[in-house]
């Protein structure tokens, strides 16, 4: 369960540093059709973000508690 705990918060993290930081989400829904939704970015992915950071952190506590 830790280990899953750890690959979902690192995982999770990765994908919303690189939607967050890049310009990935903002060419995909231009493509797509659906640019009126590029402003309501920031109000998820940077929540997403950290919610990611969290519990990668608190996988890696619940990891070194347990050695």
């Amino acid at each position: 369960m830790k280990d899953r705990l750890l690959q979902i918060g690192i995982i999770g993290s990765i994908i919303a540093a690189i939607c967050c930081f890049t310009p990935v989400l903002v060419v995909l829904l231009g493509a797509i059709g659906l640019s009126a939704l590029i402003g309501y970015l920031d109000i998820v992915l940077l929540p997403a973000l950290a919610i990611f950071l969290v519990i990668t952190g608190y996988a890696l506590w619940k990891r070194s508690r347990t050695q």
